[in-house]
């Protein structure tokens, strides 16, 4: 079976290869989630920083999906690096649309998380992420 690629998926494959280049390049050595140096980014930020929980419901998933908080795509930009990821379950990883716009991961928070002291709690472990804090690189 043959699969047809529009030129809006090589656009988007074309854009995240450049973004996981110059995440690499800020990182100054590769981001391979898969092996090496980058699956441990990955496992310390998944098990050590998160508890093996989703960061946005905060329970505990065998299954949890690499997600980047700023959009890994060409609307937003965001960095494949470890001060863009954290660990989510597959239902949270799926964002809300807006006007055929996909929502900020803080308003995706929000949506999920219903409790105020815990959004508060989570937005701040997320914050951080974004800081890259709290990640031995």
């Amino acid at each position: 079976m043959t699969t047809y690629n529009t030129s809006s998926d090589s656009a988007n494959t074309s854009v995240r290869a450049f973004l996981t280049k110059i995440g690499e390049h800020y990182l100054k050595r590769s981001f391979n989630t898969s092996s090496g140096k980058g699956k441990d980014d990955w496992e310390r930020i998944k098990e050590k920083v998160f508890d093996s929980k989703c960061a946005y419901c905060d329970l505990p998933n065998e299954k949890l999906q690499i997600e980047h908080l700023i959009m890994f795509n060409r609307d937003e930009c965001g960095l494949h690096h470890p001060g863009n990821i954290v660990p989510c379950c597959r239902e949270c990883n799926k964002r809300q649309r807006k006007d055929g716009i996909y929502i900020s991961w803080e308003n995706h928070l929000t949506f999920i998380c219903q409790d105020k002291e815990l959004f508060k709690k989570r937005k701040k472990k997320l914050k951080n992420i974004l800081c890259v804090k709290n990640i031995q690189i």
